[in-house]
């Protein structure tokens, strides 16, 4: 599954649709984390469950709906970790996506990938 941003960011998400859904269920912020430190993450996560207090109910609720064990999901941790491994590796260099001018668009986690 390749993600392509209207910035001009393109990448690798998962390998399949399970890995896909697992990601948006522990880390439905994850777009956020390009460029961010641990802490300024910690804070966009802290955000993200002030805004929605009952995530953990809703992505339990989800999963089970989705024939997925709860307990079986990854950390959101995990889940970037893996986001960022799929950005940088192999699987990265074949899911190239070309934008004007046959051009690659900038990788989602790519050693000058900042956020304003």
């Amino acid at each position: 599954m390749v993600y392509v941003s209207l910035d001009g960011e393109a990448g690798p998400l998962a390998l399949g649709l399970p890995e896909l859904l697992r990601l948006c269920l522990v880390a439905p912020w994850w777009q956020d984390a390009p460029g961010r430190t641990a802490g300024e993450l910690r804070a966009v996560v802290d955000e993200y469950r002030e805004d929605v207090p009952d995530l953990d109910r809703r992505r339990d609720r989800a999963a089970r709906a989705l024939g997925l064990d709860p307990a079986g999901l990854p950390s959101g941790a995990t889940a970037l970790a893996r986001l960022a491994e799929l950005s940088r590796g192999p699987v990265a260099a074949a899911c190239r996506v070309l934008g004007y001018g046959d051009e690659p668009l900038a990788p989602l986690f790519g050693t000058a990938h900042a956020r304003p």
